[in-house]
């Protein structure tokens, strides 16, 4: 009878459980996949500008430059943060008015000073 009993009572499995263990990480490209279509290309370009409204741009690819110093204009800077993203031009363009601001007041500051020394000038003909 306790053969019975022993055989109808539930025991735990020997088997393995219904989940899977994790695969332990094989080296090298997975099966299925191509090199070709997961390499990228690291490009880094910066853009750099200053109070005067001068504005340059570098190009680096990996560790290798591939144009350093290069002359650009605020308006093509401008023109390729809008291509880029919206949010960007915004931001750029908020740097570019605050430039030209301040290149506006020195103008006005120039053409006041210009005008002081005309009026000297005229003083000293007489």
């Amino acid at each position: 009878m306790s053969e019975l009993a022993s055989e109808s009572s539930p025991q735990p499995s020997r088997e393995a459980p219904d989940t899977p263990e994790p695969a332990t990480p094989r080296r090298g490209r997975p099966k299925g996949s191509s090199a070709r279509s997961t390499r990228t290309i690291e490009l880094t370009l910066t853009v750099t500008g200053t109070a005067d409204g001068d504005w340059q741009a570098e190009l680096k690819q990996g560790n290798t430059w591939l144009n350093r110093g290069l002359p650009v204009s605020a308006s093509a800077v401008s023109r390729a943060a809008q291509e880029l993203h919206a949010e960007l031009a915004g931001l750029i363009d908020a740097v570019i008015l605050a430039a030209r601001e301040q290149r506006q007041a020195r103008v006005a500051a120039l053409e006041a000073e210009l005008e002081q020394a005309r009026k000297a000038l005229a003083e000293i003909d007489g």
